[in-house]
């Protein structure tokens, strides 16, 4: 108490003595307001951020040597409101300043808080997010848009209070004011609002979550969704390139979502062998026995010629011409083989739909079709199957007496003729 009684009197006759010098008192006090200033500053940093730091660390989630990331900007960011707050309450104290150099540097030390504050829960929306994504079903359900939205609310409360601040009015009739301008705002945030129109839709149907694959051939994306933001969607393409779509263009426009196909445990093949048509014909009684040497056209072949056998008797004891029996064909008995193979094969998934069909014949032939699933959804697995099939199948088609359809050059005919002008 007698300290406190007492400085008052220090301070009269310190300034006594610096009367000769009219602003040594002013410069001193100054001077003394930012050491108090810079003091205030180091206590809240480095001791209380230093504590606040070892708390932060020892809380669930934070691996060791982790310093809480977005945590601790937050807290930093706050820091920084104590030595402004010191400034605006000690500078009014100060002797001899001019009253306008006092109201702003008030304003702007409320303004750099206001400032502050706002980037300080720009770091806990930030946090916010980081925490949420830790959750297993956070990849179905992002926040980041809805985040983004909530600091362009905060930015914009933040930017009118400093206006306000600066230029001494209160922030009530401020707002009111800019209710004219209603219009040029909404036409300003246009973008933003369809944005988040887009996002709610996407966030709540889960047409697309992160690591999806998707197809948009408009915006050449075709790769995985590496970020879900208010107003982009980032694809990562399998070229290894990005590409950014706007987020009401995947509620307004076509694309292909590849997740369905991953969920299932299955990935179609769906691809034709193009047979020449003159190579269609029926086995006799020799290519029979050579077929009958296929493990997996044995059973086949005893059932389909019982099957004929009975049909053809009926006809005979109808005393119907040989030529209407039925008999066996190369081509229904490759497609049998076909189907076979492709259910004993490990990487084809058989409990999905598995199909050998003809298609429609067309001038390139007659297109077989396999039509299958196969075990594994990885690019490189499945290209490994597909492709260990259709060797298969290629090489396997001359024991069945049957041919691809392909075009080829004149090389052949032209050599043709050459040897016969030669021979002649």
């Amino acid at each position: 108490m007698l300290d406190a009684v007492a400085a008052p009197q220090w301070l009269q006759d310190l300034q006594h003595t610096l009367e000769p010098w009219p602003w040594a008192y002013t410069l001193l006090v100054v001077a003394a307001l930012a050491l108090a200033a810079w003091l205030a500053n180091f206590v809240t940093k480095r001791i209380l951020l230093r504590g606040l730091r070892k708390l932060v660390s020892r809380l669930p989630g934070n691996a060791a040597g982790n310093e809480g990331g977005n945590n601790l900007r937050v807290i930093s960011r706050l820091a920084n409101v104590v030595p402004s707050m010191v400034i605006a309450a000690g500078v009014q104290v100060v002797p001899d300043l001019p009253a306008q150099l006092v109201e702003f540097v008030v304003g702007a030390c409320r303004a750099w808080a206001v400032l502050t504050v706002a980037l300080a829960v720009s770091h806990a929306l930030d946090a916010a997010n980081d925490l949420y994504e830790r959750r297993p079903d956070a990849r179905n359900k992002p926040i980041k848009g809805y985040l983004q939205v909530v600091k362009i609310v905060v930015f914009v409360i933040a930017g009118l209070s400093i206006v306000a601040t600066l230029l001494g009015v209160k922030l009530g009739p401020l707002v009111t004011g800019l209710g004219a301008a209603t219009a040029v705002l909404m036409l300003i945030f246009q973008d933003t609002i369809l944005s988040l129109v887009a996002s709610v839709q996407i966030s709540g149907d889960g047409r697309v979550r992160l690591g999806d694959w998707i197809e948009m051939p408009s915006q050449n994306a075709d790769g995985d969704v590496i970020d879900i933001a208010l107003h982009t969607i980032t694809v990562q393409n399998f070229d290894k390139t990005i590409t950014t779509i706007p987020t009401k263009k995947l509620v307004t426009e076509s694309f292909k979502n590849w997740r369905g196909m991953q969920e299932a445990g299955g990935r179609r093949i769906k691809r034709a062998l193009y047979l020449d048509q003159h190579s269609v014909g029926f086995l006799d009684a020799e290519g029979l026995a050579r077929l009958e040497q296929f493990a997996l056209l044995r059973e086949y072949l005893r059932d389909k010629q019982t099957e004929l056998a009975q049909w053809n008797a009926e006809l005979r004891a109808k005393g119907m011409d040989a030529i209407n029996a039925r008999r066996v064909t190369n081509l229904g008995t490759f497609r049998a083989y076909v189907e076979r193979y492709l259910r004993q094969h490990p990487g084809i998934h058989t409990d999905m739909t598995l199909l050998v069909r003809q298609l429609q014949p067309t001038t390139q032939g007659l297109p077989l079709e396999i039509y299958c699933f196969t075990r594994s959804t990885a690019w490189a697995a499945y290209e490994g199957v597909q492709s260990d099939v259709f060797d298969h199948l290629l090489a396997i088609l001359p024991a069945f007496g049957l041919r691809v359809f392909q075009a080829s050059s004149d090389a052949m005919l032209m050599a043709a003729q050459q040897q016969r002008a030669f021979a002649e």
